[in-house]
């Protein structure tokens, strides 16, 4: 499954579609220049327990990373994924 991205200025979602169908988005603002807020995490009944939405917080990482952004993740999935992985993923958090 790949994660795309989509980035439409102040907004953005990273996501993942099967078939033509968009089965797991992540949704995210920007705050400020250089820091980010993801306030949404979705994934489909049929892949929930599969580590898809780990996969999307993992790919917004990459890309904090290299556009040298910090998050601050409001979404309550996001959120206990940042807190359980808070060691490999200090660099971005807010």
């Amino acid at each position: 499954m790949e994660v795309k991205h989509k980035d439409i200025g102040q907004k953005g979602s990273f996501y993942i579609e099967l078939k033509g169908d968009k089965v797991a988005e992540m949704t995210y603002s920007l705050a400020k220049p250089n820091t980010i807020i993801i306030d949404h995490t979705e994934v489909s009944e049929s892949l929930k327990g599969q580590g898809v939405g780990y996969k999307l917080v993992e790919e917004a990482v990459k890309y904090m990373r290299l556009k040298k952004l910090k998050v601050i993740p409001l979404c309550p999935f996001a959120n206990a994924v940042f807190k359980k992985k808070r060691n490999d993923y200090a660099d971005v958090l807010k």
